[in-house]
């Protein structure tokens, strides 16, 4: 059980709202807890839209609420900084790291460890759940993201995504040889009737426009390591755009088939081969700034055991 200290300044805030910060989590888990009586306000059940009253007692009396009250508890997810300004970061996110939290998201996320490292990037962005997030990666892919420090490279930095005028490659490891060397995958993607994934439609069906390029780098008997370049940045799209062109990506249990999944245990690798290496922007002064990462050494070694 855990008390809520009620301040001075809290009194008339909105139930819902005042718990959000206070338990760091979303605003719709906290009305989860409160619909569920979870969360007491007096010894007394209350709606997320009670407003907050001087000498209010806030207890969380279950253990769901109390591991979410308990979160800055928990270690923090670590990642290198490959560039720092006033304005960004540029940083390489590792596999296993989720970038931002959200309704279904248990455990520390790399914004948790933004927050603490960079307290001031709290109030950087327009969602309080992704300070200074203007992009991301899935949890299972690594590699080079950038984040805003102000709100000013934040809304610069977002309309460069926007317009699709940033540079982002990826290294992506795919079942199979491609008949070509280059290709334009153009399939629409919209989440699939099964809710948790993403699909790609024919072109005349509804889905959101995705534009995805490729070049093979090195060829294998039975994969090839593609160079990837994404024009749009749709959920999953690398891997929803190479499972509809016949070669998913290795590890990739959500869009592989079954023959890929079995091999996927084979190779005992715990993360998709997909790892975004160049990342680039223009700053707030107009110049071009462009990074580059290699391969992390566990994605070397399969490369180097696989034919």
């Amino acid at each position: 059980m855990k008390n809520i200290e009620i301040k001075q300044s809290d009194i008339g805030q909105r139930l819902d709202v005042f718990l959000t910060d206070k338990l760091d989590s979303s605003r719709s888990q906290i009305q989860k807890l409160i619909k569920q009586g979870t969360i007491l306000i007096n010894d007394a059940e209350k709606s997320s839209h009670y407003k907050i009253q001087a000498g209010d007692k806030i207890i969380v009396k279950n253990t769901e609420a109390q591991s979410i009250a308990s979160k800055k508890n928990q270690i923090l997810p670590k990642f290198k900084i490959i560039a720092e300004t006033d304005d960004y970061l540029v940083i390489n996110k590792p596999s296993g790291v989720i970038v931002h939290r959200g309704d279904s998201i248990e455990g520390a996320t790399l914004a948790d460890t933004l927050e603490k490292q960079y307290p001031k990037i709290k109030k950087v962005g327009e969602d309080p759940l992704r300070p200074g997030i203007v992009h991301r990666l899935d949890k299972e892919a690594s590699g080079l993201m950038v984040v805003a420090k102000n709100n000013k490279i934040f809304d610069h930095l977002k309309n460069q995504f926007q317009k699709r005028e940033t540079l982002k490659k990826y290294f992506a490891l795919v079942y199979g040889q491609t008949n070509t060397a280059h290709d334009e995958i153009n399939f629409p993607i919209s989440r699939s009737a099964k809710g948790y994934k993403m699909a790609a439609r024919a072109e005349n069906q509804d889905g959101r426009n995705a534009m995805t390029e490729f070049n093979v780098k090195q060829e294998f008997i039975n994969y090839t390591l593609l160079d990837v370049q994404i024009k749009t940045g749709r959920t999953h799209q690398i891997r929803v755009h190479m499972s509809a062109y016949g070669h998913p990506v290795v590890g990739d249990d959500l869009y592989g088939t079954k023959k890929t999944r079995e091999q996927n245990a084979k190779l005992k690798l715990d993360r998709i081969f997909l790892h975004a290496h160049t990342l680039g922007f223009e700053d707030l002064d107009d110049k071009w700034q462009e990074f580059k990462i290699e391969l992390p050494a566990k994605l070397k070694n399969v490369l180097k055991n696989i034919k």
